[in-house]
């Protein structure tokens, strides 16, 4: 479990540190692809909930402070969409790698109605058009295109091996 965590967190340190520095300056139609979103969806499909929570926001308090945020807006939702993606996982057969398309597709779209209302809530205004077809759907497009190279990436990191192996193996 240890060494779980020191994986996570090295990849996550080094996604979030690609995203701040290369990967937000790749822009389709004022999308951009959402590395560590994607990675903390895949953590938390392959490892649970809480393990997922945990994650999400420590990769969050890491892009706050590295792309100099509201402290703590990402935390908030990177936690929130590993927790949910952690359920996900808990209730699909992690040998199916569908699960993580459809995770990534509901995380990005919950962290973007999340955001959308939290930068509400402080000030910011953003048009309902301009939010769903020059923002969401860009982004959406290229975090799906990212999930399965990142999923795989995750399961041979992670060593997963299927849930059925592991549920007819005898305990001693």
């Amino acid at each position: 479990m240890t060494v779980d965590v020191l994986k996570a967190g090295g990849v996550l340190l080094l996604a979030a540190l690609v995203q701040v520095s290369m990967a937000s300056s790749i822009e389709v139609a004022e999308g951009h692809p959402d590395l560590v979103l994607v990675l903390v969806i895949a953590i938390a499909l392959l490892r649970g909930p809480v393990f997922g929570a945990v994650a999400g926001f420590w990769a969050g308090l890491v892009l706050d402070i590295a792309s100099l945020e509201t402290l703590g807006l990402t935390s908030l939702l990177l936690t929130l969409a590993g927790y949910f993606a952690g359920r996900l996982g808990d209730i699909t057969t992690r040998s199916s790698a569908h699960p993580s398309l459809v995770a990534v597709g509901l995380g990005t779209i919950g962290f973007a109605f999340g955001s959308a209302v939290v930068h509400f809530m402080l000030g910011s205004t953003l048009s309902a058009g301009q939010f769903f077809l020059a923002v969401l759907l860009p982004s959406l497009a290229l975090n799906l295109l990212l999930a399965y190279p990142l999923y795989g990436l995750c399961r041979r990191l992670f060593q997963t091996e299927p849930r059925e192996r592991r549920e007819m193996s005898p305990v001693v």
